[in-house]
């Protein structure tokens, strides 16, 4: 049982634009989330895993672990599909394949 539910979703903006849920699984360290991205009438989901100190580097304590990880999908969907992204991951992998994340994840935040 997860005590702290808390829940993110960004809503369609701008035509074609995906719909990012995030749903914190897990509340202590390493967070586990579930995120469904919507496109059209497709959807894809994963897990993701994010360490304490992860999540503070990442949003110099300024946002919700949440929001860390919408930021890091959005990063994600500027760069591929969402049938391209992982279904299980920690978020630490992404630099792995970009590089750029850490340093760019801010712009997202």
């Amino acid at each position: 049982r997860v005590e702290a539910r808390s829940m993110l979703c960004l809503r369609e903006g701008h035509q074609g634009m995906p719909v990012i849920q995030v749903r914190r699984r897990k509340a202590d360290n390493p967070y586990e989330f579930e995120v469904s991205v919507r496109e059209g009438s497709t959807q894809t989901l994963h897990r993701v895993t994010m360490s304490v100190s992860t999540c503070r580097r990442l949003s110099g304590e300024k946002t919700s672990p949440e929001r860390v990880i919408e930021a890091a999908f959005r990063f994600l969907l500027d760069r591929e599909p969402k049938e391209s992204i992982l279904r299980t991951f920690d978020v630490t992998v992404i630099s792995t394949y970009f590089a750029d994340f850490e340093k760019k994840i801010g712009r997202y935040l």
